[in-house]
C-alpha cells in the first residue's frame, strides 16, 4: 500500500514509518519540517502544515492509507496557548479528512487519546473527542486508537516525570496518585499498522493500555531507580497545587498551567483494554520496569 504518516516525524510517527518499510509498503511522511525527521531510508518527505488546508492537500494524492498522528503534548501549556490543541488537533483532523476525501483514499487512522470527549474537562480531550467526531462523520473508512501515555526511548513521558520529581525529595500534587497505563512503543506500532491491513478494523475505535496500572509516583519511583536514584514523594493537596499552576500558567514561559492540573485530576487507564483485537494478551506487553531493565 501507498501510506502517507500525517506527523511523521513525532515520537510514534517515526517508528511507525520504520514498521510499515518492513511491511513492504510505500511510506510518506508529512510534516512542517519532514527534513527535521530521523527515518529510514526509502520514506518520502512531504513538507505542509496541517492547519493550512492548501499546504497539504496534494500530498494525499494517489494514498491508499493515511495515518493522522499530530499531537500537542497534554503535559505542557501549549505556545500560542489551549487554542493551539484545536486548531492542531480538531481543525487539522478536519484538513486532512477533507484531502482524503477529495482523492478516495481506501483507509484512515486516526490518533485520539483516552477520554477523548467533546465535553471533557481539558482542552486537549475535548479537542481530541470533537477531532473524533469530524472522523466518524466522514464517508472514509476509518480507524481511532485512544491509547494511554506511550513510554519507549524519545518519549516524553519518564522523562517528564523525572522532571517534576528530583532526587531524594519531591512535591506531586495529590502525591502523585494518578493513574496511568503505559504502553510501550514497540508494541503499539505494530497494532498501528495491523489497523490498515485487516478490514475488521473498519469503524472501530479502540482504547489501548499496556499490561499495569501505575501511579505517577510508581512511574517517578520506577525512573530514579533506573539512574541509580531514590525519591521520596510528598503530597501536595490537590487544591493547593491547582491555585499554584493557575498562578504560574499566567507567566509567560512557564510549561504547566490550570489545564495541566485538572488532567491530573482524572486516571489515564483503559475501561476494556482492547489489545486483544491486534492478537495480543496483555500478558504479553513491555512494563515500564523491563524497559527500564529494574527488577
Amino acid at each position: 500500500m501507498n501510506v502517507l504518516v500525517v506527523g511523521g516525524t513525532g515520537f510514534v510517527g517515526e517508528r511507525l514509518c520504520t514498521e510499515l518499510l518492513d511491511r513492504g509498503h510505500e511510506v510518506a511522511v508529512l510534516a512542517r519540517h519532514p527534513e527535521d525527521g530521523d527515518l529510514p531510508d526509502g520514506v518520502e518527505r512531504v513538507a505542509g502544515d496541517v492547519t493550512d488546508y492548501d499546504s497539504i492537500e496534494s500530498a494525499f494524492e494517489g494514498r491508499d492509507a493515511v495515518y493522522f498522528l499530530p499531537a500537542l503534548s497534554p503535559l505542557f501549556q501549549p505556545r500560542g496557548g489551549n487554542e493551539m490543541h484545536f486548531r492542531v488537533h480538531r481543525d487539522g483532523t478536519a484538513n486532512a479528512v477533507r484531502a482524503a476525501e477529495e482523492h478516495d483514499v481506501d483507509r484512515y487512522v486516526q490518533m485520539s487519546a483516552l477520554g477523548a470527549d467533546p465535553d471533557g474537562p481539558t482542552a486537549y480531550i475535548r479537542s481530541k473527542g470533537e477531532a473524533e467526531t469530524i472522523v466518524r462523520e466522514s464517508d472514509l473508512s476509518w480507524t481511532i486508537f485512544r491509547p494511554s501515555v506511550v513510554f519507549g526511548e524519545g518519549g516524553e513521558f519518564v522523562s517528564f516525570t523525572l522532571k517534576l520529581t528530583p532526587p531524594v525529595v519531591a512535591p506531586l500534587p495529590g502525591g502523585g496518585k494518578s493513574r496511568f497505563q503505559p504502553i510501550w512503543i514497540g508494541d503499539l506500532t505494530p497494532m498501528l499498522a495491523d489497523a490498515i491491513e485487516d478490514d475488521e478494523h473498519v469503524g472501530a475505535t479502540y482504547e489501548i493500555g499496556g499490561p499495569e496500572v501505575l501511579t505517577l509516583a510508581d512511574v517517578a519511583k520506577a525512573g530514579r531507580e533506573a539512574r541509580g536514584q531514590s525519591v521520596t514523594i510528598v503530597p501536595i493537596p490537590m487544591p493547593l497545587a491547582g491555585l499554584g499552576l493557575t498562578i504560574a500558567g499566567a507567566i509567560p514561559g512557564f510549561p504547566m498551567g490550570a489545564d495541566q492540573y485538572r488532567s491530573l485530576q482524572f486516571d489515564n487507564t483503559v475501561r476494556e483494554n482492547e489489545v486483544s483485537a491486534f492478537g495480543v494478551s496483555e500478558s504479553e506487553l513491555t512494563t515500564l520496569a523491563e524497559y527500564l531493565e529494574i527488577d
